[in-house]
């Protein structure tokens, strides 16, 4: 007997289709996306539901919790796996926020498309393809939440996309992809470490979180509009390994008596610094005044833990040792 595969369709540039002359728009359900690609009838017993038809923007965590307690109830009632069709705008999102919220050992692979099914040579049959393929396999299961795209295989905690609109956009660093796909073959390359789901309650309501960012000459006045305004934290893409001028390093300072305020890189990749420099502003200087280090994260995925860490009703400690987690030597939860 094959495997049972439950696909949810979320919408997406795999899921567009044109409307006139004005470009395209999310048109295609779950079951379009399947009948599409044939060769699922080989790989699993596939049972497709259109869960949402949003453009990738417009999908919030309550659409996420949403998505979670499907996919929990479709494992719960015999499938092997679940694959999520969705928009790449904002696809490394949803993975890294299903990874932190999923605790099974399921494999549950989200893929989308670059290029749409009107233009030349689309992208999504392929990725569909291999995202079944990928959740019917049997060693893919309690990797967590992966992403299928361009024939690599991605974990949710280091996917990055890198591209507006080239086939190959999604990357992974420091790690690099997982694995890939060859001949229909399934290769695991590298797997991730330990991970552990946090307990958000699902009708918890969505805490605000601002997503700043560094650059020069900037006076830092956002950040007094982000606390006038409501916002419960503050994640700051940082300049390098962790620097602001000594005049925005002053305000994140006072947010930090206020508010949790973690700092990330500007970046996008690497890991935060913690005891190379030592002026006003740097990185050491930050940390001892009170911001909490994002480690490897980028600012995306660091804004997403602390909004979910706001959710469960986590205290200080418990934030500060959770962002911890994610800085060598403890392994990433």
């Amino acid at each position: 007997m094959l495997p049972k595969i439950a696909v949810f369709a979320m919408g997406g540039t795999i899921a567009m289709a044109g409307q006139g002359a004005r470009g395209v728009t999310p048109s295609l359900g779950a079951d379009a996306l399947v009948e599409a690609v044939p060769q699922l009838a080989e790989v699993a017993a596939v049972e497709a539901e259109t869960f949402r038809l949003l453009p990738s923007p417009e999908v919030t965590i309550p659409d996420l919790f949403a998505l979670a307690d499907a996919i929990e109830h479709a494992v719960a009632q015999g499938a092997h796996g679940a694959v999520v069709t969705h928009g790449t705008d904002t696809m490394e999102e949803t993975a890294f926020v299903l990874d932190r919220i999923l605790a099974l050992d399921a494999p549950v692979v989200v893929t989308g498309a670059m290029r749409n099914p009107t233009l030349a040579g689309p992208d999504g049959p392929a990725n569909l393809l291999n995202a079944v393929r990928l959740a019917a396999h049997g060693p893919a299961r309690g990797l967590g939440v992966m992403v299928v795209m361009n024939d690599e295989i991605h974990a949710a905690r280091f996917v990055q996309k890198a591209e507006t609109s080239n086939p190959a956009a999604f990357r992974s660093r420091p790690l690099g992809p997982l694995g890939w796909f060859a001949e229909g073959a399934v290769r695991l390359g590298g797997l991730p470490g330990p991970r552990h789901a946090l307990a958000v309650a699902r009708d918890a309501e969505p805490v605000p979180v601002a997503l700043l960012t560094v650059t020069l000459g900037d006076d830092g006045r956002l950040i007094d509009h982000a606390l006038d305004a409501g916002y419960r934290g503050i994640v700051m893409e940082c300049t390098g390994g962790g620097h602001a001028a000594h005049w925005v390093a002053d305000k994140l300072v006072d947010a930090a008596g206020r508010v949790p305020v973690v700092m990330a890189s500007r970046t996008g990749a690497g890991e935060m610094l913690r005891r190379t420099y030592d002026f006003k502003g740097s990185e050491i200087d930050l940390l001892a005044r009170g911001l909490i280090s994002a480690g490897w994260l980028d600012g995306l995925k660091a804004r997403l833990l602390l909004t979910l860490l706001l959710m469960s009703g986590a205290d200080d400690a418990t934030i500060r040792a959770t962002f911890a987690a994610w800085v060598d030597p403890a392994p990433a939860p």
